[in-house]
C-alpha cells in the first residue's frame, strides 16, 4: 500500500517553469517505478515521463522531451517533474503513479496520487 501526494502545480505564463513533487509514504519507495501522467479536459490520460527504480533510466514523451525532466530522490521518497518552457497545451491535471513493473502505459501502474493542476496561460 502506497500513498502518493503531488504538489507544486499552479498558474504560470507560457515559457515559464514549474517543478512538481510527488511524496510517497512507506519504506519501499525504491522498489517502485515512478511515472508522471497528465489529463486535459475532454482528453484521455496520457503518459508524460517515467523513471526506473534506481533512477538510472528515464523516458519522456515526445511532446515534452527536451522541456521536462523526471528525477527521484529515494532518500526523500520523492519523485519530481521539472517543467520548463511551458506551453498552453501543457495545461492539465498531473498525476504521479507507482508500479512494480511498469513503463509508459497507465494500466501498468498500481497506485496514483490525487493530482495537481497545471495551467499555462498564453
Amino acid at each position: 500500500q502506497v500513498q502518493l501526494v503531488e504538489s507544486g502545480g499552479g498558474l504560470v505564463q507560457a515559457g515559464g517553469s514549474l517543478r512538481l513533487s510527488c511524496a510517497a509514504s512507506g519504506r519501499t519507495f525504491s522498489t517502485y517505478v515512478m511515472g508522471w501522467f497528465r489529463q486535459a479536459p475532454g482528453k484521455e490520460r496520457e503518459f508524460v515521463a517515467v523513471i526506473s527504480k534506481s533512477g538510472g533510466s528515464t523516458y519522456h514523451a515526445d511532446s515534452v522531451k527536451g522541456r521536462f525532466a523526471i528525477s527521484r530522490d529515494n532518500a526523500k521518497n520523492t519523485v519530481y517533474l521539472q517543467m520548463n518552457s511551458l506551453k498552453p497545451e501543457d495545461t492539465a491535471d498531473y498525476y504521479c503513479a507507482a508500479g512494480r513493473n511498469s513503463w509508459d502505459n497507465s494500466k501498468e501502474y498500481d497506485y496514483w496520487g490525487q493530482g495537481t493542476q497545471v495551467t499555462v496561460s498564453s
